[in-house]
């Protein structure tokens, strides 16, 4: 059995239009929005990508429920002289639903990839610690994804002072964040960030393993 490196799992409603994305060697490929709420009552807004060999695309329509499996995925889009990371979930399997069921959680993922860049440690107003990571994580065909990590607590502690090429196991959910963007002197642009908010840490350093639970939702 292959071993697990990235897996994620969400329920939730569509929230926008399937919108046409790409096509290679004749598989079309859709994207949408599913509304992920979370156990405090906001909810985060994950964009997913469809074959449309998976499923019959015209008949999801915004407000049905879907149940996706699949994999977070990067890609690296050029926009002018500037790359632009976008995250997306590529769905593997899926079905529409009825209802979520509250005994299963509805955002889930784990992933086991590499620490690709310096982690970036800092603590909030109120004094929490927080620790932001890019993980790369290997797929088929010698591709990568990069995907950003935010560690809490003693998670936070542990990474921080991680080297590069330092492996980590994680458990965790996928989030949206909203921000903004200066784009003129007087005008802002609101933009939406994709990361992996961290629960659960396994860190594998050659024979070393350490892990620990975070208190994060």
């Amino acid at each position: 059995m292959q071993e697990k490196r990235n897996l994620a799992m969400i329920s939730g409603e569509i929230v926008k239009g399937i919108e046409y994305s790409h096509e290679i060697f004749g598989e079309r490929f859709y994207t949408t929005e599913i509304h992920v709420t979370r156990s405090s009552g906001t909810a985060d807004r994950i964009p997913v990508m469809i074959s449309d060999r998976m499923t019959n695309i015209t008949h999801m329509n915004i407000g049905d429920i879907l149940c996706v499996e699949g994999q977070f995925r990067s890609f690296n889009r050029h926009d002018g002289e500037k790359n632009r990371l976008e995250l997306f979930l590529f769905a593997m399997e899926l079905k529409v639903i009825e209802k979520i069921d509250d005994k299963i959680k509805n955002n889930q993922i784990f992933l086991d990839g590499y620490i690709c860049k310096e982690p970036v440690y800092r603590k909030t107003p109120l004094g929490r610690e927080i620790t932001d990571v890019l993980l790369a994580v290997n797929r088929s065909y010698n591709k990568s994804d990069y995907i950003p990590c935010i560690f809490w607590g003693r998670n936070a502690r542990c990474v921080a002072g991680a080297n590069v090429g330092t492996r980590l196991k994680i458990t965790g959910r996928i989030q949206s964040r909203e921000y903004s963007k200066r784009i003129s002197e007087n005008e802002y642009e609101t933009k939406t960030a994709y990361e992996v908010s961290i629960s659960k840490l396994e860190v594998i350093d050659g024979e070393e393993r350490k892990d620990q639970v975070s208190d994060a939702e």
